[in-house]
């Protein structure tokens, strides 16, 4: 399974290649950065996510689905303990140590190696962080108690949200989709890994490279984003039974991907330091072909002892 992630985040970054000439040729401009963000917000990653949740409903997937739900919540609420802590006055780095890519990053890693319907116990994770962004990275960013300016009726609204509890009622009712729904799905999901990929071309064409290089608070917020918590997370899950192998591996892997774009949009959102934002998405991409292969090796090892 290592050697199957390790080509899969080559074959990431190679798309991350192209996005980043397209940037430079002019082929994708500022603005079409921004629609691309859209399709992956709006179409592509809600089809990922519901498309997980069309598998067969047994009595081990509805547990499965309690116990990472479980194991979710603790792994974002440690990573914000962590954050909050080592990054008192910089809300962009805390940020950005508390919530991973599990969404445009993870999935495709998850699909690669454990299969499609793998994605189903990784849904409360992106669920939970997403809602930690809307309060406590936001909060931080603009050095706010964490509940100021939390609007659950914009959270309801929020597309990963809506495609959670389409997911649900369809696992929940096993309702079957006409063979063209199936088909659309499956080709908006498809567009995930590309999309998301040429968008981290296109921050790191926009980048200061020598500059990001010399920033030394983007080292610790890697290592704390890419080592440190998901060796506690690791930790944690070990508490579970072997029998939950694939949730534990599921939920392994989106807890040791690299900085969540969405810290450079709110950044951009909120009027904060957005290529600050951006460089901590950048250098922890950059890493990750080394930490996320390193974690499920250390995986290995304690799993099967």
């Amino acid at each position: 399974m290592i050697l199957i992630l390790v080509k899969q985040i080559l074959q990431m970054f190679l798309l991350a290649g192209i996005g980043y000439l397209l940037f430079k040729g002019g082929k994708i401009s500022l603005e079409g950065s921004k629609t691309i963000g859209n399709i992956l917000i709006y179409g592509s990653l809600p089809a990922v996510i519901i498309n997980g949740f069309r598998i067969e409903r047994t009595a081990e997937h509805v547990s499965g689905l309690l116990w990472s739900a479980a194991a979710a919540l603790t792994i974002v609420l440690l990573s914000i303990l962590i954050s909050h802590f080592v990054f008192r006055k910089d809300g962009v780095a805390a940020f950005a140590t508390s919530f991973a890519n599990p969404g445009f990053f993870g999935i495709p890693l998850i699909v690669a190696s454990l299969g499609q319907g793998a994605v189903f116990y990784a849904a409360p994770f992106i669920a939970f962080l997403n809602i930690g962004q809307w309060t406590y990275g936001v909060s931080r960013l603009n050095g706010q108690p964490v509940l100021q300016g939390f609007q659950p009726k914009k959270l309801i609204k929020a597309p990963f949200v809506i495609a959670i509890l389409v997911g649900i009622f369809l696992f929940a009712t096993q309702l079957p989709l006409p063979a063209i729904v199936e088909n659309c799905l499956s080709n908006v999901a498809g567009l995930n890994t590309p999309l998301a990929m040429f968008t981290v071309g296109v921050y790191l064409a926009q980048t200061d490279l020598v500059k990001m290089f010399g920033r030394r608070t983007l080292y610790l917020v890697s290592a704390l984003r890419l080592l440190v918590i998901p060796v506690l997370s690791l930790l944690i899950l070990s508490l579970l039974p072997s029998s939950m192998h694939v949730m534990k591996t599921v939920l392994l892997i989106v807890a040791a991907c690299p900085v969540g774009s969405n810290v450079a949009v709110y950044a951009q959102l909120h009027g904060k330091d957005y290529p600050y934002a951006v460089e901590t998405v950048i250098i922890s991409t950059l890493l990750s072909i080394v930490t996320i292969p390193f974690i499920l090796y250390l995986s290995t090892l304690l799993w099967h002892a």
